[in-house]
């Protein structure tokens, strides 16, 4: 999905919603447990109730390769039922080069047909290049939402500026706005504000709104561009909302009143 489609998605859902498909089997509503493939049914049943009012969805891989071969067949059932209007992000986090990061890119590209891959960029271009393909895009991480990770990402290094800086400018000498996008934290507000300063143009993938405590209008305040240019993803807080049978009714009224927010901002930022 190239960036125009991306954008256009938004205007027409008024919405820059992801949902994140993680399915934890601890929290997966107990009557599923009876069905043949628990977690496709509990993604189905998601993908059902909030398809119509999120632009993207975003499997987190760990939920799955945990479940061993299974898991992976699930995988595959549940990106086969996405509809091809979303953009499907595979939250790999991933971190190899050449020959080994170029068999990652292609399973996820050429096996499982995601949009896009999570990557980190910390061993340099060798890392990100065998992401970046037509339409494919690397997602880069850069300011993440865990408690940690200033210790690392806000070292200031001998350019004067923090490393999650060096990596934003470096990389976009490698790609542009339609090949790479930056993961950026919801609880990074003022690392939020001063990277879309150095990047205007790039898109944003937001975690953390939600359990991690983010805020949504702080966000939106500090990343949005001209194009809206943030993919907030919301998790547990929509697949978790309610544990009993009613569960997806439970995330679909999450997921509207998500999305009627959005749509608030949207007009208010004359996107749509």
């Amino acid at each position: 999905m190239d960036l125009e489609c991306i954008i256009n998605s938004i205007r027409v859902k008024k919405s820059f919603l992801c949902v994140g498909l993680d399915p934890d089997m601890d929290l997966i509503p107990s009557h599923l447990m009876e069905e043949k493939d628990p977690v496709f049914s509990f993604n189905k049943s998601i993908i059902d109730a909030t398809k119509d009012l999120c632009v993207a969805y975003k499997p987190n891989l760990a939920f799955y390769e945990k479940l061993g071969p299974e898991g992976f067949v699930s995988l595959k059932k549940t990106l086969d039922y996405i509809p091809d209007d979303h953009f499907v992000i595979a939250d790999a986090k991933r971190s190899d080069i050449f020959n080994s990061a170029k068999m990652y890119a292609d399973t996820f590209y050429n096996y499982f047909n995601f949009d896009a891959v999570t990557v980190s960029p910390y061993m340099g271009k060798d890392a990100v290049s065998p992401f970046v393909r037509s339409n494919k895009w690397a997602v880069l991480l850069i300011s993440t939402s865990n408690n940690s990770a200033s210790e690392i990402q806000n070292t200031i290094t001998e350019t004067g500026d923090p490393l999650y800086l060096d990596l934003v400018k470096k990389s976009m000498s490698w790609y542009n706005e339609k090949q790479i996008m930056f993961v950026v934290g919801a609880t990074r507000i003022s690392e939020m504000n001063t990277i879309r300063k150095k990047a205007p143009n790039h898109f944003f993938l937001v975690p953390g709104i939600g359990f991690q405590g983010g805020d949504f209008d702080a966000v939106c305040y500090n990343g949005f561009n001209d194009a809206c240019g943030l993919l907030i993803n919301i998790s547990r807080s929509i697949l978790y909302a309610e544990s009993g049978v009613n569960f997806s009714n439970a995330a679909h009224h999450i997921a509207l009143d998500i999305q009627q927010k959005m749509a608030q901002v949207l007009k208010d930022k004359k996107i749509i």
